[in-house]
């Protein structure tokens, strides 16, 4: 009988020797590249930054400035210091396989309501990769050893008082950002809303981070939640289709229902403004078939226990629907005609809209049962809960009081 013998095969020493070389040759590379200095150190370049923060979870985001392999250590606000023992790591992984990417999320389940956190987020350099052979490069992370780490705290239901802020229409003006959100004291609030139209158009990734996310991971988004409810300008340019890569990401939707305290939250995306058809769309969009799904998503959630428990409900939608048939448009006939119906059938306190670019404060009716505020491109709407009485507040960019209603 003969046996097959591993060491005394030639062509099993001619594929390990061909294994060893490629290795070999890939690191060779890669000492080339850096001596050469065609290698850039790596950094991260964009965030992190929070999303869709929830009771028990929470997605965080991040950009590296090349190809990395991306994770987050994450550790409850103990008082121990972070490099006291090795902390759990959270991987950006698709199918059980780390992601080799610039653009990095990370979502966390199973955290602790009401509960604070402290994180780090990691970027690992990869330069190569051939089947199972990888030659990394350096690793960037966030600073816990000269500074701070950075700190969120998860949403809780039990909560009693809270505070947050809307602003809309930006459209790229950065500078409006700070003084908006500075006329409503935003180092003291908690939650933050972007509704609709941040940008004119979504032409590629940097517009973003230009022209308003960048300044927002500056002023709180690292350590604050934001949620996003798209506006109409959203859905334009060629990026706009990958819009979810960096907001809501690995949720089911862009819309989407949350608790914090008392309040429920919906947040809304309304669509395009024109029909379908509009030349200006290119016969590219199917916003229609989009709201009608929702309306049926919408029409679900408020038969829940997480909104039929809350003492508050607010509706967050960019385009507002008016009780004047005269000035509306298209699709904000559809939201009258698909999402009012359901809400007029619950309790909503409120909805907050922007997109007409002027301060609104549209009364309850018959047709719409609730009272719409509809925040400008120069105003901030700030909301406060205290002592189990909401007050709404909408403030110019120098912090005098527009409009102001209690609860």
């Amino acid at each position: 009988m003969h046996h097959f013998d591993t060491p005394s095969c030639p062509f099993l020493k001619i594929n390990n020797s061909m294994k060893v070389f490629k290795s070999y040759l890939l690191w060779i590379i890669s000492c080339l590249l850096s001596v050469s200095g065609m290698a850039r150190q790596v950094d991260i370049i964009h965030g992190p930054y929070l999303q869709n923060l929830k009771e028990t979870e929470v997605t965080i985001v991040w950009l590296s400035n090349k190809p990395t392999v991306g994770w987050v250590e994450l550790i409850p606000n103990d008082n121990t210091h972070f490099y006291l023992c090795e902390r759990p790591k959270f991987f950006d992984t698709t199918n059980g396989i780390k992601n080799v990417s610039d653009l990095h999320s990370v979502k966390i389940n199973g955290l602790k309501p009401g509960t604070s956190y402290r994180y780090r987020v990691f970027a690992r350099e990869v330069l190569s990769f051939d089947g199972t052979d990888v030659v990394y490069g350096q690793t960037a992370s966030t600073d816990v050893f000269s500074k701070e780490p950075l700190q969120f705290t998860t949403n809780s239901s039990q909560k009693k008082e809270l505070s947050f802020l809307i602003i809309n229409d930006i459209h790229g003006r950065v500078s409006d950002i700070k003084c908006l959100l500075e006329a409503a004291n935003y180092k003291e609030k908690e939650l933050f809303f972007f509704n609709g139209d941040m940008l004119s158009e979504v032409s590629n990734r940097d517009t973003i981070f230009s022209g308003f996310m960048d300044e927002a991971v500056k002023l709180f988004a690292s350590e604050k939640p934001m949620y996003y409810a798209r506006g109409n300008h959203e859905t334009r340019g060629f990026f706009a289709r990958h819009f979810q890569d960096l907001f809501s990401v690995k949720e089911e939707n862009l819309y989407f229902m949350f608790r914090q305290g008392p309040i429920c939250f919906i947040v809304l995306d309304t669509g395009e403004d024109k029909p379908d058809s509009d030349i200006e769309y290119c016969d590219i969009t199917d916003y229609d078939t989009y709201r009608s799904e929702q309306a049926r998503w919408l029409s679900e959630v408020v038969k829940s226990d997480m909104f039929k428990t809350a003492d508050y409900h607010i509706v967050i939608a960019h385009m507002p629907p008016l009780t004047d048939r005269t000035k509306r448009w298209h699709g904000q006939e559809e939201i009258l005609r698909k999402f009012i119906p359901i809400l007029n059938e619950v309790d909503i306190d409120l909805m907050l809209c922007g997109h007409l670019h002027k301060h609104i404060y549209q009364k309850p009716s018959s047709l719409i049962k609730f009272p719409i505020w509809v925040n400008s491109f120069d105003t901030v709407i700030e909301g406060t809960l205290h002592k189990g009485r909401l007050s709404i507040k909408m403030l110019d960019k120098k912090g005098n009081i527009l409009l102001n209603h209690n609860y």
